[in-house]
């Protein structure tokens, strides 16, 4: 019997140095998309995939991180006072109950599959979720909750999967694709960051993953990877070596880069465009101007 997926790991311990001066003082995952933090679209993601635990992994710095989900008894108590009922009950989405929100720190940055290691004491022995915030997906239903659905006919790890064109191969891991059934892929090898030219396909792993609790094991079988890094996706390929599965699950949805600057531009221009009390006058806005011929 499969179990449920009710544990998540958020890894928001970089430094967000492509985003400086911003995140000198404000940590980069606290940015807002229009109106709500980076964050908030990933706990939202998670909490309709039936999420009940969130892990934060950490740094020195993240202090606004944290209070950002805490309680805000006075500005709470001012909005009610003065009758502004709905942005209080905005307000109170962003609360988190006491004990839902574990946080750890990362002392030394040794890459994303260390920054999962850190929560193993946390996941015990159970199924659980990686979610990277700086990957924005916009759909119908969210990522999480499709892979959570798809992984309850699987189990296994699942990896969430889309395509990019080939010049791009070497800024993602990359899936061997073993076998495809309609979204789902059985995995047969994956390749961390390929060198131009060498990548298996062109289905690249992005910022979603459910996992079991034998890949935290792995990260004492494997070796340090690409860009000298201790790489999550080594661990979940050693999962292939011990012969278990291994699946990618290609979402429907559109995936925005938001650790980039034009991905979080774009992310920003997509979102306000889907907002009512917004696209008219943006769209109006972009349509007069004169951009210049590329």
């Amino acid at each position: 019997m499969k179990r449920k997926v009710t544990k998540a790991i958020f890894p928001v311990a970089g430094l967000g140095t492509r985003f400086l001066p911003a995140t000198k003082s404000v940590p980069k995952e606290i940015m807002t998309l229009v109106d709500r933090p980076l964050i908030q679209y990933a706990i939202d993601e998670a909490r309709a995939a039936g999420i009940e635990d969130f892990i934060f992994v950490t740094s020195r710095g993240k202090s606004a991180l944290e209070d950002y989900f805490d309680l805000a008894p006075d500005l709470e108590a001012a909005l009610e006072s003065s009758g502004k009922t709905d942005l209080l009950r905005l307000l109170r989405t962003t609360n988190m109950e006491s004990g839902a929100i574990a946080y750890l720190r990362q002392h030394k940055p040794l890459g994303l599959g260390h920054a999962v290691s850190c929560a193993a004491k946390l996941i015990g022995d159970e199924p659980f979720a990686v979610i990277l915030p700086d990957d924005v997906i916009a759909a119908d239903t969210p990522c999480l909750q499709q892979m959570v659905e798809a992984y309850a006919e699987t189990g296994g790890a699942m990896v969430a999967a889309m395509q990019v064109t080939p010049e791009k191969t070497s800024s993602y891991g990359v899936l061997d694709i073993a076998s495809e059934d309609g979204p789902i892929v059985r995995v047969k090898g994956m390749v961390e960051k390929p060198a131009p030219g060498t990548a298996p396909s062109n289905l690249a792993v992005i910022g979603r993953y459910i996992l079991t609790p034998r890949v935290l094991q792995n990260f004492e079988k494997i070796t340090k990877g690409a860009g000298g890094e201790i790489q999550l996706t080594d661990a979940i390929a050693h999962e292939l070596t011990e012969g278990r599965d291994v699946f990618g699950y290609q979402f429907s949805g559109e995936r925005y880069d938001c650790g980039s600057k034009a991905g979080f531009l774009q992310a920003t221009v997509a979102f306000a465009l889907g907002r009512d009390e917004l696209r008219d006058e943006l769209a109006a806005y972009l349509r007069q101007l004169d951009l210049p011929a590329t």
